[in-house]
């Protein structure tokens, strides 16, 4: 079985604290591969960001994100993702109006369930790395909630509650 799962969602929707709290239980996390982009290129003074280079950004994401399910490899316990290919990918979509590649192959790299947090605008801040507006995280997320069930994955919409009973959900969900 495939246990990587990835947690995606709106930005500023709480995927962080909720991968913190997953961390903090026991559970391997891979920290998001954008904002790892994001900051390699700010200190770098790199120009393969969002808000500059949309597209050299999301190739970038998309070659850490491979890399990371390689270094996971096939795991025996729940390791979680903080998004992944398959965000950056549909991003990749998004933008060009091309076909996700084929060469991908998404269904194959994450366990079928996957949770995606809503937007949730009381907590949503803007910060170095996080430039965009709630609108726009907010469009993603629905992007991408139509998305994953079209490439085959089965869709979790994350409550608004603390992150413990968060967490919670995502585990009982998967042993389900």
């Amino acid at each position: 079985m495939n246990r990587r799962v990835v947690i995606s969602g709106c930005s500023g929707g709480g995927k962080s604290t909720l991968l913190s709290e997953l961390k903090r239980r026991g559970f391997s996390v891979v920290e998001e591969p954008g904002r790892r982009v994001v900051q390699l290129e700010l200190n770098s003074n790199g120009k393969a960001l969002p808000w500059i280079a949309l597209h050299a950004f999301l190739q970038k994401v998309i070659a850490v994100a491979l890399d990371d399910i390689s270094s996971v490899g096939d795991p025996g316990e729940w390791v979680f993702f903080d998004r992944g290919l398959i965000d950056a990918a549909i991003g990749l979509r998004h933008l060009t109006c091309e076909p996700i590649p084929d060469e991908l192959e998404l269904i194959q790299h994450y366990h079928q369930r996957v949770f995606l947090a809503p937007p949730w605008p009381e907590i949503y801040v803007q910060d170095a790395e996080r430039r965009h507006e709630l609108d726009t995280a907010t469009a993603e997320y629905w992007r991408l909630l139509e998305a994953y069930p079209s490439l085959g994955y089965d869709v979790s919409v994350l409550p608004k509650t603390a992150v413990g009973q968060r967490a919670d959900f995502v585990l009982k969900t998967l042993m389900a």
